[in-house]
């Protein structure tokens, strides 16, 4: 499957929940200080004092250097119930929920991860409900699809949730749609817009997905293509915005580029040769790995890299009205090229 291939056309039938949400003039937002939190808060502020009351809620104190003037800053654990007095204190018409755990630290465990992910939303939406907020989105995951075998080769809006459980992201994500969900049943008056959102590429990024492109060789998996499709940071923050001005309709929305570049692709475009694995190689490697505590990840990374779910953003883009600016492919040059101006190359030398 390569970035110019024709992508399937997905119905999105189920994708919309009733009317528009209207311009989002109070707004709270959880995770304000982390990676798409501070982005967010910086397009927000901008038009604060004429348009918006704007609440960013973080764990952690947010240094002065980072705090926007105009916004209101609130250190607070998003697993606590004060957070619905916050909610309540600021008369708070629509929630931003961005907190979560995407790369565990250090002596992290499942047990915290859940508490934080599925806890912690759960706590928003009871504080949503409690304090009459009108719209909550909510940024959720291309992996609570799961990593499956028997993935379409396109996965659409319709498609169900099978987040793999023993991956807690992805089984995580899961049980937060699924909740989400029941609120929707339960609750239709709470409007939702939740995002899921494909892999994300930025000048700043550093994570699992990128450390594989910075490998002198690119691991493969015989017989996997393992396609990725990539989403540049500023077109998440642009669809969380576009969410906001009562433009989009609420609803489940994949976020991603258009098309997707398989594992060969990428490697080229690195100018880097593969290391290609047989499968069940690659899996006795990581169970030797986790035995020896040498290797943070286990055999279960194996289909986390050979079955990637492949996003459709058809439906973001005709029902939701958010076009991407840039594809998969021009995502991934873009990280490539900002990774050159650092200084921090990750392209074979010449």
């Amino acid at each position: 499957m390569s970035a110019a291939a024709r992508q399937g056309e997905g119905t999105g039938e189920s994708t919309e929940f009733g009317n528009a949400a209207p311009f989002a003039r109070r707004v709270l937002v959880t995770g304000a200080d982390g990676f798409l939190g501070r982005s967010l808060i910086e397009e927000l502020s901008r038009d604060t004092p004429a348009h918006r009351h704007v609440v960013a809620v973080d764990v952690r104190e947010v240094p002065t250097e980072r705090r926007r003037p105009g916004v209101v800053y609130v250190q607070q654990d998003v697993r606590a119930p004060a957070l619905a007095d916050t909610m309540a204190r600021n008369a708070i018409d629509t929630v931003v929920h961005l907190a979560s755990i995407v790369t565990p630290g250090k002596g992290s465990n499942r047990a915290f991860e859940y508490a934080v992910d599925v806890g912690g939303t759960r706590n928003v939406v009871r504080a949503c409900l409690a304090h009459s907020v009108q719209h909550l989105v909510v940024s959720s995951s291309g992996a609570a699809y799961g990593y499956h075998a028997d993935n379409p080769a396109w996965l659409t809006e319709d498609h169900p949730l099978r987040g793999n459980e023993v991956f807690a992201y992805a089984h995580h994500k899961r049980l937060v749609e699924e909740m989400l969900a029941r609120a929707r049943a339960n609750h239709p008056g709470l409007r939702q817009t939740v995002l899921r959102i494909g892999t994300i590429l930025g000048e700043r990024v550093d994570n699992q997905i990128t450390a594989l492109f910075e490998k002198p060789r690119i691991l493969s998996i015989a017989g996997s293509d393992s396609p990725f499709v990539f989403v540049w940071d500023e077109d998440v923050t642009g669809a969380i915005l576009h969410a906001l001005s009562g433009q989009g309709a609420p609803g489940r929305y994949n976020l991603a580029g258009d098309g997707a570049l398989t594992i060969h692709e990428i490697a080229a475009r690195l100018g880097k040769k593969e290391r290609v694995l047989p499968a069940g190689v690659l899996r006795a490697v990581l169970r030797v790995g986790t035995a020896l505590g040498i290797s943070r990840y286990g055999p279960e990374q194996l289909d986390f890299l050979r079955y990637r779910p492949v996003l459709l953003n058809t439906a973001l883009k005709e029902r939701f009205g958010y076009t991407p600016k840039k594809t998969s492919a021009e995502a991934f040059d873009a990280f490539v090229a900002a990774r050159d101006a650092q200084g921090r190359p990750v392209k074979a030398s010449t």
